[in-house]
């Protein structure tokens, strides 16, 4: 009996290098591989689905006494977060360990604002009481034993008005605060050096530039939108819209570019320079939006809303890729994105931080390089395949609490009914008639300058 044997050179078909290309055991010829197309349909489809069932993007909840009003980020350590509540209580959170390592009581009406220093060492809170406490920002590690407390901050800024929110400068040791009009503090002064108002209406938020550190924009009670300059201590440009907006945040990776939360359940991006319409319009809440943040890659944004959810979109995607909600969880006053893009921070109204996965069906910890090439393979089915009826639905789905199920469904038919009337008048009309605004200028009132 004759035995063939396959025998292969062991110096033919081992690498040289770890960077060299492994040899493909495979004829590559689609003549031989007739079913290729509907394996790699069937595999997209198994990896959306797959994607959906490890789908669990809630992580962990930290407790204060009363409903959370703020959040901060620390831009130099990636585990640290502030958070100011109702009842005047500041703590900072350990985020991996989850656990709170002091509490900076001081304050004796709402924490409205907090905001980190750029070399992470203090930070300043402001309140309806109508003080400015600057505090350090110790990141000792925890021992095991009661929560530390700082009753006394390194500094205290008195004012007339209660203050609604505050920023500080990305690299002098300034900080603005809003209230009655948007005054400019310095560290070493009891007094604001700057004060900056264009009408009489309170100022909502005011949130300074990243990459041009001497602009800031601020949001009011009047529905507008200003901006403004350090470097010529006047404003630059304001705009009107026909419905308030409640805070802002500007893209960290493209200077002119900012995004509102507007009472209208939309967010808006605009570019500075052309404030005449939007450059994106973001839908799919059903109540007013009451914070935003942008991620640190400026690529998407987190917001939260009234309506007691928090969505993830893409900076120029129209609607949310995803929505967290929880049972208990309730109006989300707050939101943060983390120091390096992977998790999302929201603060309610049920007294609880919660911490939420960037991206719900990741897995975190450390991969093995087999893993990851698995994880990078399936997202490319998936985008590849993201078209399909079938792909798109299981990708596109999401389980949404049944008092907003109901509202977006009401919402989508008023805007039908609105859509149709606006066709029958043009119909019924001399041509020309009806003019007709496109949606990223319809909500635009005046641009002043």
């Amino acid at each position: 009996m004759k035995v063939k044997t396959i025998n292969r050179s062991e110096e033919a078909y081992t690498r040289e290098r770890a960077q060299d290309v492994q040899k493909v055991h495979r004829n590559l010829d689609p003549s031989l591989h007739p079913f290729e197309k509907a394996k790699e349909y069937t595999r997209a489809l198994n990896a959306a689905k797959l994607e959906r069932v490890f789908a669990k993007p809630f992580l962990a909840s930290f407790t204060h006494d009363d409903g959370i009003t703020c959040l901060a980020r620390n831009p130099r350590r990636l585990n640290s977060l502030l958070s100011g509540s109702a009842d005047g209580d500041v703590r900072l959170w350990d985020v991996p360990a989850k656990r709170c390592l002091r509490r900076l009581v001081g304050h004796t009406g709402q924490v409205k604002g907090i905001s980190v220093t750029p070399d992470g060492e203090a930070c300043v809170t402001c309140s309806t009481d109508c003080t400015v406490k600057l505090w350090k920002v110790p990141f000792a590690p925890f021992d095991g034993g009661p929560i530390q407390e700082d009753q006394e901050p390194v500094l205290e800024f008195s004012g007339k008005y209660a203050f609604r929110a505050i920023d500080h400068h990305w690299d002098r040791p300034q900080f603005a605060t809003a209230g009655a009009a948007v005054e400019i503090w310095d560290h070493e002064r009891s007094e604001p050096v700057h004060s900056f108002s264009w009408g009489a209406d309170t100022i909502t938020s005011v949130r300074f530039n990243p990459a041009e550190p001497d602009v800031f924009a601020t949001t009011g009670s009047d529905r507008g939108i200003a901006l403004y300059d350090l470097r010529s201590n006047t404003p630059i440009r304001k705009l009107v819209m026909q419905t308030k907006t409640n805070a802002i945040a500007w893209n960290p990776m493209e200077a002119f570019n900012f995004t509102g939360a507007n009472e209208d359940c939309n967010l808006y991006t605009y570019d500075m320079r052309r404030l005449a319409s939007a450059s994106c319009v973001h839908q799919d809440f059903v109540s007013a939006v009451m914070d935003v943040d942008y991620s640190p890659t400026g690529r998407e944004f987190v917001a939260g809303s009234y309506d007691r959810s928090v969505r993830i979109f893409s900076f120029n995607g129209g609607h949310s890729r995803d929505v967290y909600h929880t049972k208990r969880m309730q109006r989300v006053f707050a939101v943060r994105f983390s120091g390096d893009g992977t998790y999302v921070f929201s603060g309610s109204d049920d007294m609880n931080v919660r911490v939420w996965k960037a991206n719900a069906s990741e897995q975190l910890g450390t991969l093995l390089p087999r893993e990851r090439k698995r994880q990078q393979y399936n997202a490319a089915l998936v985008e590849r395949h993201k078209h399909l009826p079938e792909v798109a639905r299981i990708v596109r789905h999401r389980h949404l609490p049944a008092p907003i199920y109901k509202a977006a469904k009401l919402r989508r038919t008023q805007l039908d009914s609105e859509r149709r009337k606006t066709q029958n008048r043009i119909a019924h009309s001399a041509p020309g008639s009806v003019q007709l605004k496109p949606a990223r200028k319809k909500k635009v009132v005046a641009e002043l300058e």
